[in-house]
């Protein structure tokens, strides 16, 4: 039977908690300790945790995802906590050795994560103390170059990302289902969603301020998400999601796994040819190794704005026709493209509605 496992953010509050309790407690010998993951409680087991001076402590805990295929399994996990006078906050965090920063210099530490880290740090911390906690992952720069982590601007690490402590060991079929079941939940809370490939698209889409109740993953499969949306009677809604990916269905690939099928240069070289490009564009788009690549290839000669704009409307038409032709409903769909740093850079003007969300 497949085992469940826990996500990094979990891993990283695990080794925090054991640290901090280590400085309020020393004489107590720590080999688990207990969290809330929001809702579930968890036990989770520490490797080693040492006091390294009368303020200050070192604790560390290995990743195990369960049976699920994550570069991160055990991979060791340290956190130096610190108690100092109380600043202005109780709880500050920081990004150690391996641990990725986004383009602006902040933690690549989003929302589940902070909220474990507040859930299950700050409730223990002195009313006359601020606990510093740096998260460091020994191994997370060079994990991250097998991430396209870098390609969405989360720069020199893995990310504590994710919506859950869980890590659920599923096939492509299980997926695809858990997919269509929130969909159908979050259909009857929201009246437009936003879809969104992977967790960097959910990323830019919550940094934008969508709210998670309006958010569905769909993984590589657009083409059935968009099915689903048809048959559950969707109002208007937003394919959200990284140029790269999302130019796929352009060009009529509505499964945007790599191990089917990419066209992605070759789909953008028809779209500089729909907007007036000149062959030496044509060129330089199919000249390139990679969507970003291209991207900035049609920066340089000016014909960027004009391609993906184009490239949103196309897909917007072509995603319409996908559900007719299989679901036999008419569904209205906006497009949203964004590049690496999470700048719209594509859009069409029935996407406004995913931006109000």
């Amino acid at each position: 039977m497949a085992q469940t496992g826990y996500t990094l953010p979990v891993f990283s509050v695990a080794a925090a908690k054991a640290a901090l309790l280590s400085l309020l407690s020393p004489a107590t010998p720590l080999d688990s300790v207990t969290l809330k993951l929001l809702p579930e409680v968890a036990d989770i087991p520490i490797q080693q945790t040492a006091a390294l001076d009368a303020s200050s402590a070192l604790a560390i805990a290995l990743s195990n995802p369960g049976d699920n295929l994550d570069i991160t399994r055990n991979t060791p996990i340290w956190a130096w906590v610190r108690l100092w006078a109380r600043q202005s906050e109780a709880l500050i965090l920081e990004a150690g050795e391996g641990l990725g920063k986004t383009a602006s210099g902040d933690p690549a530490i989003y929302s589940y994560a902070h909220r474990l880290f507040d859930a299950n740090l700050t409730p223990l911390i002195p009313d006359d103390r601020t606990a510093t906690v740096r998260i460091i992952l020994p191994e997370g720069r060079q994990l991250a170059q097998r991430t396209s982590n870098a390609a969405f601007g989360i720069l020199d690490g893995l990310a504590l990302l994710g919506t859950s402590g869980i890590s659920q060991p599923l096939s492509v079929e299980d997926h695809l289902e858990a997919f269509r079941q929130d969909l159908q939940t979050k259909v009857a809370l929201q009246p437009h969603l936003v879809f969104c490939i992977g967790a960097n698209g959910f990323q830019v889409a919550e940094r934008l301020g969508i709210p998670e109740t309006a958010i569905v993953q769909t993984g590589n499969w657009l083409g059935a998400m968009l099915v689903e949306a048809g048959l559950r009677g969707l109002n208007p809604f937003c394919c959200w999601a990284y140029q790269g990916k999302l130019v796929k269905l352009a060009g009529g690939i509505f499964n945007t796994s790599s191990h089917l099928a990419d066209a992605k240069l070759e789909i953008l070289a028809a779209m500089v040819v729909r907007v007036g490009g000149q062959l030496a564009d044509v060129e330089a788009v199919l000249n390139c190794k990679t969507a970003d690549a291209a991207y900035l290839a049609l920066l340089e000669c000016g014909l960027a704005p004009s391609v993906f704009m184009a490239l949103a409307e196309v897909i917007r038409e072509r995603s319409q026709a996908y559900v007719q032709k299989y679901a036999d409903r008419a569904l209205e769909v906006g497009t949203i493209l964004f590049d690496r740093k999470g700048d719209i850079i594509g859009q069409t003007t029935s996407a406004e509605r995913g931006l109000q969300l």
